[in-house]
């Protein structure tokens, strides 16, 4: 028989809105329930429905969003019915059950709801979900939603769901879920703000524990401050313990063990004053004896998955306007009280209303097992409070499927046995291969390792088997750190789920390597020839281990953990890697390629990681068309290099981009050395049967390919229009040079070459007249013009008198129209007298 709940002796704010919670919840299945901070809905609401006709002896099921909210407030209503957690009211949190055959409300995890629902679809020993700080729109919570709502409309009309926040959009909220809203009060004491100077990030802890340390001075009481994670809180931390504050100082953050995230909500045993340093965990649903002040940094930290890549980062944000509310009433609940905001007013106008729905911006592939699981192959068939987005849903279906997961959407009977392990699908495809290659014990000390912050720090360098090796000495031997316990704690639950011992035996490096492999095929990571630590991944990206590092030198890695930077990433944590292990991860493919180095086509049989070459062999080149293919590729990127561009082909192009210019209407081509290059396929295809090496492109008539690749009108006319050369009175053929923009042709020949010629000369059918470049006997250039005619009259004289001393073999007529041109120096008539000699 459970303990009966006395409502009379509650002097909480939430009692006033019980009865309109009753009669809501006697005739409709569905009903959220908004109340300020404080008013005691977590712990009241549960209790005030246990004698409900319609729960019919059913269970009351609670999800709270966080493992230390879950056991407080399991806890705190145990204690209200005089009893100890696991009676009437449990908890269960992942790797620990606190619940028995009497336990009627249940306070559950992220995760652990899934499971319920997956277990019994009906959910036939449940009378109501609770859904306690919904705001929060964590992933877990909106698949929760989503799958009570199935099971609602489908299987159980009369399964009640009630959606309790104290910072919600409820009229959005009602809309999508078609539900009443009951409001409450509640009984938040007034709280001061007082805005600070805007942060800098990389100075957060030290302008924390400024305004800490002012907070003291002008407040009394304990203070919470809210920090973005771990890293600060430890820095903040440091800088108090350097002051005589004078107050005990608590961090309160995930990764704590459960004992000591209770030992910071609690009042000290000395009567101190308390500094609690805390992440997010500490803005909902836990009441914090004592707190009077609030000191908010104004960021949070949160996890982002990048689907291309298939990596999360932690990112750095700054909070909505509902997280700074729930966070400043912390500072109300038992009293007047006061919130430093560190961030100024006008900041505060640029804040977001309400935080991100976490499904827009996490890692879906849990989230796509667990509805491919439910039967729903389409997640469109679910009615979402928010869409997951397709890029992300994309990648997770492709790492299902990679690890054979899924297949054709639906789940295989591997994918129900990783469905089945309460952990990422990775790292429980990990455990099951692990299994099944006899190396389990090593396995769940790997991903125990990976559940957990690292235990030694960046400092200890790269290498995941250092930590292994120092988990299996402290669980054989030191037993002497907390983190480590909680490592071990998890190891063990696994070890516990797959039915096998711990190893603490050495560590085999190459046997952590592939077991990382199983988990991350695609961060299975060649090294480059560069020397510098760099590694090239299977999917295609680039990442560095610093200089120094213990992996630095390894020819393969196997990488578990890595930044999403663009670029190069930085790895963190990895293992060395057998390449004769990896066989099994590669696919065979056949591949035909142009080798710059070697100069020619290439043709192997690979085994391929993704991009990364496992092994090579080569074979012989057959496919025609394909070869002709790679060759245009490779004359596209490096035709200049591969081609014989001689001074006749580019004086070619010249003659026919002139026309382009001189003759727009005509349909003279785009024959420019980028356009060229970039269509091969249209003028130099036919030419490539059976050529393979960089040799033999050099060996083709570029010229002759060009002039062909013209109609045979235009190449008539490209002839006539654009003459190579002009015969000058002399007799010699001088060449003209053309340039690409259209403009004059350049006629350059020595002045005794042209006595005689009256006109300047024309191309483009007496269109275009050419530039004269008129050289000395020595071809160095005396005068330009483009009016010859004028030139004889006037310039001609100067000229003749400034070449004449130089040049004196030579011809320097008066009259230069009506001198004989000569090629050279003209020669002498033989006088009578050399004749008789």
């Amino acid at each position: 028989m459970a303990a009966r709940f006395d409502l009379t002796q509650v002097h909480l704010p939430i009692v006033a809105a019980i009865p309109q919670v009753r009669q809501h919840l006697a005739t409709q299945n569905t009903l959220i329930l908004s109340t300020p901070p404080g008013a005691g809905k977590s712990t009241i609401i549960p209790l005030s429905l246990l004698d409900e006709p319609w729960l019919a002896g059913r269970k009351i099921v609670m999800l709270e969003p966080r493992r230390l909210a879950a056991s407080s407030i399991a806890h705190r209503m145990a204690s209200l019915l005089g009893e100890k957690a696991g009676e009437t009211v449990g908890y269960r949190v992942r790797f620990e059950n606190q619940t028995s055959a009497r336990t009627r409300i249940e306070v559950v995890t992220e995760g652990i709801l899934t499971r319920m629902l997956h277990q019994d679809n009906a959910l036939e020993d449940v009378g109501i979900v609770i859904f306690d700080e919904f705001h929060e729109r964590r992933l877990h919570t909106d698949l929760s939603m989503v799958l009570c709502r199935e099971s609602q409309q489908v299987l159980r009309a009369d399964l009640r769901l009630l959606v309790m926040s104290a910072t919600l959009d409820t009229s959005q909220l009602a809309a999508l879920l078609h539900a009443p809203v009951v409001e409450s009060q509640g009984r938040l004491y007034p709280v001061d703000i007082i805005h600070t100077e805007e942060p800098d990030l990389r100075e957060l802890p030290t302008q924390c524990a400024r305004t800490i340390l002012r907070a003291l001075r002008e407040q009394q009481g304990d203070i919470l401050a809210f920090l973005p994670g771990e890293a600060e809180i430890r820095a903040c931390e440091q800088l108090l313990l350097t002051n005589p504050v004078g107050a005990a100082i608590h961090p309160l953050y995930g990764q704590l063990s459960l004992a000591e995230q209770h030992a910071a909500i609690q009042p000290n045993r000395n009567g101190k004053r308390k500094i609690v340093l805390a992440t997010a965990i500490a803005e909902t649903s836990l009441t914090i004896e004592g707190i009077t002040v609030v000191v908010d940094c104004g960021y949070t930290r949160t996890m982002v998955f990048d689907p291309p890549s298939g990596l999360s980062r932690l990112k750095t944000a700054r909070i909505s306007v509902d997280a700074a509310n729930q966070r400043t009433g912390r500072a109300g609940r038992l009293g007047p009280g006061t919130c430093y905001r560190m961030w100024t007013a006008a900041t505060e106008q640029r804040m977001a209303a309400y935080r991100t729905p976490e499904i827009l911006e996490a890692d879906l592939t849990s989230l796509l097992l667990d509805t491919a699981q439910w039967g729903v192959h389409d997640l469109n068939q679910l009615d979402w409070l928010t869409p997951p987005p397709p890029p992300a849903v994309v990648q997770a279906r492709d790492l299902l499927h990679g690890l054979g997961a899924i297949d054709g959407g639906k789940v295989t009977l591997h994918g129900k046995a990783v469905h089945a392990l309460p952990c990422h699908p990775r790292i429980a495809h990990m455990l099951l291969e692990g299994k099944r290659l006899g190396m389990s014990g090593l396995a769940t000390d790997i991903a125990a390792l990976l559940d957990e912050r690292d235990p030694l720090g960046r400092e200890a360098g790269t290498d995941i088997n250092l930590r292994i090796d120092t988990l299996r000495k402290h669980r054989a031997y030191t037993k002497q750190s907390r983190r480590l316990d909680n490592i071990e704690k998890i190891a063990r639950s696994y070890r516990k789920l797959l039915g096998t011992h711990e190893d603490n035996g050495p560590v085999d490096s190459y046997h952590t390597g592939i077991l990382l492999a199983r988990a991350y095929p695609e961060r299975i990571a060649k090294a480059r020839d560069d020397g510098k630590g760099t590694y090239h991944l299977a999917n295609g990206k680039q990442a560095v281990i610093p200089s120094g590092d213990d992996l630095a030198l390894e020819p393969w890695l196997a990488i578990a953990l890595l930044d999403a930077r663009d670029g190069l990433g930085k790895v963190f944590l990895a293992s060395p890697l057998n390449p004769a292990d990896l066989f099994p991860f590669a696919q065979i493919t056949e591949r035909m390629f142009w080798n710059t180095q070697k100069g020619g086509i290439i043709a192997t049989r690979d085994h391929r990681i993704g991009s990364v070459t496992l092994a090579s062999s080569p074979i012989a080149v057959a496919d025609s068309a394909s070869m002709t293919s790679i060759l245009c590729d490779a004359i596209r990127s490096e035709g200049t290099q591969l081609l014989n561009w001689t001074d006749a082909v580019l004086q070619w192009q010249n003659r026919v981009l002139s026309l382009r210019q001189w003759r727009p209407h005509e349909d003279w081509p785009d024959v420019s050395t980028a356009s060229l290059l970039h269509r091969p396929e249209q003028w130099l295809s036919p030419y490539l049967q059976g050529i393979l090496k960089a040799d033999e492109l050099k060996k083709l008539d570029v010229l002759h390919m060009l002039h062909h690749s013209l109609e045979y009108e235009q190449q008539q006319a490209l002839d006539r229009l654009t003459p190579t050369s002009i015969t000058v009175p002399s007799g010699s053929a001088a060449k003209l040079r053309y340039s690409a923009l259209g403009e004059p042709p350049v006629l350059a020949v020595r002045l005794q070459e042209v006595f005689g010629m009256m006109d300047t000369p024309k191309v483009n059918d007496g269109r275009t007249a050419v530039v004269l470049h008129l050289l000395s006997p020595g071809f160095k250039p005396v005068q330009v013009t483009g009016d010859l005619r004028s030139f004889w009259k006037t310039a001609y004289f100067e000229v003749r008198k400034e070449l004449k001393r130089r040049y004196p073999k030579h011809a320097w007529p008066e009259d230069p129209l009506t001198a004989q041109a000569v090629q050279g120096v003209p020669k002498k008539r033989p006088t009578p007298k050399d004749a008789t000699r």
